[in-house]
């Protein structure tokens, strides 16, 4: 059994408060593989303290300091890569392959781009007749998810310590022990006690005390979007900053001059990539009415190629979801489409053959999904794809929008131009097109329920300065 019961405060590992444990499960197996420790107000209290007092002497650390701080992590967290891959998989069920090459990998990605945007960064510059000045915002809470364990807190702190931030961070009770791996890279880094602090807990604990903490001056949250309506209204009696990462249900839309069986392929494995557990999965797939068959059977085709199982085994495509209640609700989601009249092209509710243990998921496409059904408006958060159609390409773009949710949107065509034409008609943070790839360095963020501010490279690191003016000065 792996225990890990202290939390990181003040530059060294203490005890909770309060002795509370909670056990930490493999989804594959369905076993308590390791166990944490559930902190309280009093733990949120002790690191802000921390944090509070560090924030005085790092926010005036020179850049070049910090860049040698942010170089130490990286380096540390190149070496113990494998482990940390490692522990994404058993604690949170993504595939070793796709633990190693995503997951891990874009996580040390945030902290190389935070030092590559901070190398160059202008933080003053003379405008009119004074001087416009870039401050950190001060004492950091961030809120992670499990889903992508370590990417999330990584899009966070990095930023956050590279703009001379001090920080607090809670990440998912769920899938704590990449983001203690993390704590130790930082430990070894050296940085002064008190900037980095980590506290394991619950949401409505310590997820709560961090939002509603009056000496903490920031707050960001990557989850659902009850839970970031819960963590704004806590944080508006202190009118701190609210940065928010929320839920999707993001629109692929195939335009009939599209490679069809290239775009139907890809958007079934974009749809299912890490189990379906993305936040900006392309889960509705718009189809002309006229390609209907020929887009099922080439959906049929891609998931009969995923390959469920055991996800240490490095040829597995697909993992278990994250836990029973994960599993409860997919499998209840894609019950209500067979119940609301969807066609049922692959898949099904049913427990995939000769996989008894673990919490796995038939990968499964739905045709014939109206706008108004469940499974074309609710977050499924799993393997489930629902296939739409369309008569027009402004009744494409309608279906699109009709959504509160506005993270991402795809748009598939054989003329680029033509792509980027729907592209700019989309309600969303983010649009791919013909299956560009995940840029980090791009900014990343929802429109409307999908949460406000921006992650990931020049516009994430704006997101955790404040702006000064300084007025009579040239005189």
């Amino acid at each position: 059994m792996n225990e890990q019961h202290q939390f990181y405060v003040g530059g060294a590992w203490v005890d909770p408060a309060v002795p509370r444990t909670l056990g930490v499960l493999n989804p594959a197996t369905e076993e308590t593989f390791a166990s944490i420790s559930l902190g309280t107000e009093d733990d949120v209290d002790q690191a802000v303290k921390s944090a509070r007092d560090a924030f005085a002497t790092y926010s005036q650390v020179s850049v070049a300091q910090r860049l040698e701080y942010l170089e130490r992590i990286i380096a540390g967290f190149r070496a113990r890569l494998p482990e940390i891959a490692r522990t994404m998989t058993l604690e949170m069920g993504s595939p070793i392959t796709f633990s190693t090459e995503r997951q891990a990998t874009v996580a040390l990605f945030h902290f190389e781009e935070a030092a590559r945007v901070l190398v160059n960064y202008n933080f003053e510059e003379v405008t009119g007749a004074g001087i416009v000045r870039r401050e950190p915002i001060g004492v950091c809470g961030l809120i992670t998810p499990w889903n992508w364990p370590l990417n999330q807190v990584a899009s966070k702190v990095a930023p956050a310590l590279a703009t001379g931030c001090t920080v607090v961070l809670k990440p998912s009770e769920i899938a704590p022990l990449s983001a203690m791996l993390l704590a130790e890279i930082i430990h070894d880094a050296d940085l002064p006690p008190g900037v980095f602090n980590l506290v394991n807990g619950d949401g409505p604990t310590v997820g709560e005390a961090i939002a509603a903490h009056p000496d903490i001056d920031m707050v960001s949250l990557t989850g659902s979007t009850g839970a970031g309506i819960r963590v704004s209204k806590l944080a508006a009696d202190t009118v701190k900053r609210v940065a928010l990462e929320l839920g999707g249900k993001s629109a692929n839309i195939v335009l009939p001059d599209a490679d069809l069986e290239s775009a139907v392929t890809a958007g079934v494995h974009s749809c299912f990539t890490n189990g379906g557990q993305n936040c900006q999965s392309p889960t509705r797939m718009l189809v002309h009415h006229s390609q209907r068959d020929e887009a099922y059977a080439i959906a049929r085709r891609a998931v009969e190629t995923v390959r469920l199982g055991d996800p240490l085994d490095p040829d597995t495509t697909m993992g278990p979801v994250v836990n029973q209640t994960q599993l409860e609700k997919v499998t209840g989601l894609v019950q209500s489409g067979i119940d609301e009249g969807a066609t049922l092209v692959i898949g099904g509710p049913d427990r995939p053959d000769g996989l008894d243990t673990g919490f796995y998921v038939r990968p499964t496409v739905f045709g014939d999904v109206t706008p108004q059904m469940r499974i074309a408006r609710e977050e499924i958060f799993g393997p489930v794809l629902s296939i739409l159609h369309y008569e027009s390409e402004d009744e494409a773009v309608e279906i699109a929008n009709d959504t509160p949710y506005g993270l991402a949107g795809f748009v598939q065509s054989g003329d680029p131009d033509h792509a980027r034409r729907v592209a700019n008609r989309i309600r969303a943070g983010r649009v791919y097109l013909n299956g560009a790839p995940f840029d980090r360095s791009l900014p990343f963020g929802g429109y409307k329920q999908s949460g406000n501010g921006r992650e990931f490279g020049r516009f994430g690191f704006e997101e955790y300065l404040e702006v000064k003016a300084v007025l009579g000065y040239p005189q």
